[in-house]
């Protein structure tokens, strides 16, 4: 227990460093011109990656999630963050083709992370970005 507990400090400590206050914040109408952004273009980007690598999609759903950038069931329903529109293409990409991989292995194996690479060689990359503009999700909007 206490080894879980010192886990748990530690990633606590992590989180509060990569958050800043600096954190952007949102005029409600630009929330609501990204969101409706978001809802128009997102799904339409996943499908088309989905259509391309074989996959099929049982529903999409853009959220105004506050601790993920996106979230796939064992159904087949995808759920993104509409923050994933206020990022660069290439990152927003990785997130939609991480999600689209969880279809074909529902963890974050060894093996996942072959079938990531195989469809996003800069993943590594993108994850390094995400971790540093982890304030996006913590933006009030």
């Amino acid at each position: 227990m206490d080894t879980q507990q010192a886990w748990i400090i530690r990633q606590r400590a992590r989180l509060a460093a990569t958050r800043t206050t600096d954190a952007p914040v949102l005029s409600p109408e630009e929330a609501r011109q990204l969101r409706q952004r978001a809802t128009r273009e997102l799904p339409e980007r996943l499908l088309t990656l989905a259509r391309t690598l074989g996959l099929t999609v049982t529903r999409v759903s853009v959220r105004n999630q506050r601790w993920r950038w996106g979230s796939c069931s064992k159904s087949g329903h995808i759920c993104l963050n509409w923050r994933l529109v206020a990022m660069p293409d290439w990152v927003c990409d990785y997130v939609l083709l991480h999600e689209l991989m969880h279809l074909k292995r529902m963890d974050h194996s060894p093996r996942f992370w072959k079938l990531v690479a195989a469809v996003c060689p800069a993943f590594k990359e993108a994850r390094d970005w995400l971790r540093q503009h982890q304030s996006l999700l913590d933006s009030r909007a």
